[in-house]
């Protein structure tokens, strides 16, 4: 299973940020491969965690080369303060199964 971590301190969101990052999200979780996504604040929420779980590199490429996306990244200083992207390889999970 692959994680793309989405790390990031917002900025200012405005319609394009989120008619772009609907379009991501409702892709993202289009392709066959897709797993879950969950997402994790700091405890005063000044940064965000989200993570895309997916089954296969294919997926993954095909998010990060979906024409949106793209778009998406070329603004990116437009509503982040600061971002990074961990791409993880998970080789085990243990205990329950439970969503977050």
């Amino acid at each position: 299973m692959i994680c793309c971590s989405f790390v990031f301190q917002p900025g200012v969101y405005d319609d394009d940020f989120h008619r772009l990052d609907g379009e991501i999200d409702t892709f993202a979780r289009s392709l066959p491969g897709f797993v879950r996504a969950d997402i994790w604040y700091s405890e005063d929420r000044s940064t965000i965690n989200a993570n895309y779980f997916f089954s296969d590199h294919d997926a993954v490429r095909s998010l990060a080369t979906y024409p949106t996306h793209l778009e998406a990244k070329s603004q990116v200083r437009r509503w982040y303060q600061r971002y990074k992207v961990v791409i993880s390889e998970v080789t085990a999970t243990y205990g329950d199964e439970f969503d977050i």
